[in-house]
């Protein structure tokens, strides 16, 4: 069973970048694609990217393409998300995912998830 546990979100200003971090413990990730989800109050979750487990491919979503990067090392265990530009939407609750199976955009392709770091973006 893996763990996913994320870290590295705060309160910042508009312009701010951050970096996310995302450790697995109880498995190892590289037989998994993992992705980033976040969830606004009153929301639903949004995907926002996604990697395939050898890190060759990515996937983002619109509101995130060109400001936010993907990455991963398999050596550590981790998973990163490299926020740029942050803007007051960016502001959610963000979770990261992983699944031996499924490398898409979707919710519920992954079984593996974290419970989330809150990344708050004032203007």
């Amino acid at each position: 069973q893996v763990r996913l546990v994320e870290t590295g979100g705060g309160r910042v200003q508009a312009g701010a970048s951050l970096k996310l971090t995302c450790a697995a413990s109880g498995g190892t990730i590289d037989n998994n694609a993992m992705a980033w989800f976040r969830q606004a109050p009153g929301k639903e979750r949004e995907f926002v990217a996604t990697i395939t487990s050898n890190g060759h491919n990515t996937i983002y979503g619109a509101s995130v393409e060109g400001r936010f990067t993907i990455s991963r090392d398999n050596a550590k265990n981790t998973l990163y998300l490299t926020l740029n530009s942050l803007q007051p939407d960016d502001t959610a609750v963000y979770y990261c995912a992983a699944d031996p199976r499924y490398f898409g955009t979707g919710t519920r392709g992954y079984a593996y998830w974290g419970q989330g770091t809150q990344v708050t973006v004032s203007s």
